[in-house]
């Protein structure tokens, strides 16, 4: 997959709430790092749950991607939603490898009201994924 296709098919899971294409997208060993949690969290099945929370978090009617800047392995997009009334600003650090594949996805976030926001609801959020995951297992 070449460097537009990689944010083609970002842009494309955001714009469809498509959850299930994160599979698809991210290195098995890729490392997520989130704006509230100090360590890097390594690996898909983490990676995955992050962002799964983060595009149902962020990504509502105001949510728009502003600006965006690629490389041939990176990218930087800026983006803007508003929660609860309060204004977030941040950006997505995205790196890719030869095969297409994300194999790192940093996201940072301002101004601290914002942060503290996202750090209340990517917490429920987090939990309620985890006690849905829990209870699906429960009925196998």
């Amino acid at each position: 997959m070449s460097h537009p296709d990689v944010i083609t098919a970002w842009h494309r899971l955001v714009q469809q709430r498509d959850l299930a294409a994160l599979d698809s997208l991210l290195a098995d060993d890729v490392v997520f790092h989130s704006p509230v949690v100090h360590t890097p969290q390594r690996g898909k099945a983490i990676t995955t749950q992050y962002l799964r929370g983060a595009l149902l978090v962020l990504n509502n009617a105001s949510f728009r991607y502003e600006r965006e800047i690629v490389g041939t392995h990176d990218a930087v997009l800026e983006f803007s939603t508003t929660i609860d009334g309060i204004l977030i600003n941040g950006v997505d650090l995205i790196r890719w490898n030869d095969a297409g594949r994300i194999t790192d996805f940093k996201v940072m976030v301002r101004p601290l009201k914002a942060i503290n926001l996202l750090h209340q609801k990517m917490g429920e959020m987090l939990q309620r994924l985890q006690s849905g995951h829990q209870q699906a297992q429960q009925q196998q």
